[in-house]
């Protein structure tokens, strides 16, 4: 099922498996750790491929001149007699922004879920997104509920230390033993200060230890 406004020529339909690479492309310019660093679902290629195999019907894109303007991924949580549509992701392309994308694919996915079943919406954002607030708000959304999310600093935690000591230290021996010289077996003519080499110690084993990690 698609749709198509003659007036803003935004043409709405189901993501395809050729729309993959240009959606995550397009999400990873709009969802950046800069911008939104404590997301609490990080957008990677992933986010498009399983939401693509489990809930085709309702990952839709939207085109306008021949180009990407959009997408909406979304999917369908039952809990007890409760049937929710959830909204995971909506993007649309800073050069097509303002001209309803975002209002189409918000419209098409709701009358998709409404057709499966659902009785409630759900979507969450960054709360300093206050562009996506503003637009959720229009769209009937609200009852807003907060939920907070606690960060730690990793770099700081005792075992990262050790960590990187032990990393500073293996680092260092691999170091060592590839500046090693390599040692040469004694010739019956050699010198008397030439290192003779263990009798125990097969040539394949030396060659392993003196090789490069």
């Amino acid at each position: 099922m698609s749709s198509f406004d003659e007036t803003e020529a935004i043409y709405v339909r189901e993501l395809g498996i050729d729309d993959i690479a240009p959606v995550y492309h397009l999400g990873e310019g709009l969802f950046t750790s800069d911008l939104y660093p404590y997301l609490y679902r990080t957008w990677d290629e992933w986010e498009v491929i399983g939401l693509y195999n489990t809930d085709p019907e309702y990952c839709l894109v939207a085109e306008t001149d021949g180009e990407l303007a959009g997408f909406i991924l979304g999917t369908i949580i039952t809990k007890a007699s409760w049937t929710y549509g959830y909204i995971l992701w909506l993007g649309v392309s800073p050069k097509y922004q303002r001209r309803g994308v975002a209002d189409k694919l918000v419209d098409k996915v709701v009358a998709r879920m409404i057709e499966d079943g659902a009785r409630f919406m759900l979507v969450d954002t960054d709360p300093t997104n206050t562009s996506a607030l503003k637009f959720f708000n229009r769209k009937g959304f609200g009852n807003i509920r907060q939920h907070i999310f606690l960060s730690m600093n990793l770099s700081k935690h005792e075992y990262y230390g050790r960590l990187i000591d032990y990393e500073h230290q293996k680092a260092e021996r691999a170091g060592y033993r590839r500046s090693r010289p390599a040692i040469r077996a004694r010739k019956p003519d050699s010198v008397a200060n030439e290192v003779v080499l263990n009798p125990l110690v097969s040539e394949s084993q030396i060659t392993e230890e003196q090789s490069p990690i």
